[in-house]
């Protein structure tokens, strides 16, 4: 433990959803799973919030106050992300609190500050 903070730690798909609401995760109609970690502090930006909007984009908030739609189709590419191809298992992303990011069950993840510049370049 650090500074007061707990960490949790999950280790299947299938444990996640048995745990429910006993593990002080909170579930959101945003976003599908959420995971409650220990924040990096190096991280300066962090996601806080994540929509899927359809097809391969997501809403998403920082913690600094920017928001805006990324699309992520031409970034899933590599044997990590060939599986998120499928928009079913794509659309099943929850906000990793200990990557400050949107991530995966099976792993994968992108992070916060390609995230943030892919939505600056949008805008």
């Amino acid at each position: 433990m650090r500074n007061g903070s707990a960490f949790r730690i999950v280790i299947a798909a299938g444990a996640r959803r048995s745990i429910g609401a006993a593990s002080g995760r909170r579930r959101s109609s945003t976003c599908p799973m959420e995971a409650a970690l220990a924040r990096y502090e190096q991280v300066q930006r962090h996601v806080i919030d994540a929509r899927y909007l359809g097809d391969y984009k997501v809403w998403l908030e920082f913690n600094d106050g920017r928001k805006g739609v990324v699309d992520l189709s031409d970034d899933l590419y590599g044997e990590n992300f060939e599986s998120l191809r499928d928009r079913l298992r794509f659309a099943e992303f929850y906000l990793d609190y200990g990557l400050a990011t949107i991530a995966w069950d099976h792993g994968a993840d992108f992070a916060p500050d390609y995230l943030y510049d892919k939505l600056s370049a949008m805008h």
